[in-house]
């Protein structure tokens, strides 16, 4: 009986799906598309009003933004942005003009943990940021380290 269930062990260990590991590189941004609106100055303010009212955020002393209503629009004038083939994301500022995101190009990579989820991050300069979030694992490639001179270099290895 042992030797039939070790047998049956190994068999399904040998039928297991084996996983290889994929090459994922920072997305060329001039078919990235805004999916999300920017919010109006009316929405803006009206939150503002309600975020900066919160008596939990004075207890612990995190109300930078409250002090001036430029600066927390500065924070929450945002879009969400997804590449092409929508694996990656990211906000940004409703001030920036659309074609300077399409035109920006990657120059850093790196992988972060968060909790469960490993988050793929490729840096465009000026606060310009698209993620890439999943359960698998990923490794900045070797070839990683020139990205900064070669944008086609900026890839990480995910499972």
């Amino acid at each position: 009986m042992k030797n039939g269930l070790r047998l049956f062990g190994l068999l399904a260990m040998l039928a297991a799906p084996t996983i290889e590991a994929a090459e994922i590189g920072c997305p060329d941004l001039a078919q990235a598309v805004q999916v999300a609106s920017c919010p109006s100055d009316e929405e803006l303010r009206y939150t503002f009003t309600g975020y900066c009212s919160d008596n939990n955020r004075s207890y612990k002393g995190d109300t930078d933004v409250c002090t001036d209503f430029e600066r927390y629009r500065q924070l929450k004038n945002l879009a969400l942005w997804e590449s092409a083939d929508g694996k990656f994301s990211a906000y940004v500022s409703c001030d920036r003009a659309p074609e300077s995101v399409r035109s920006a190009r990657p120059g850093a990579v790196r992988v972060a943990r968060q909790g469960s989820i490993t988050i793929l991050s490729c840096g465009y300069g000026e606060g310009l940021t698209f993620s890439h979030r999943t359960r698998g694992a990923c490794r900045v490639t070797d070839a990683a380290k020139a990205c900064s001179s070669d944008s086609a270099a900026c890839r990480a290895s995910c499972d």
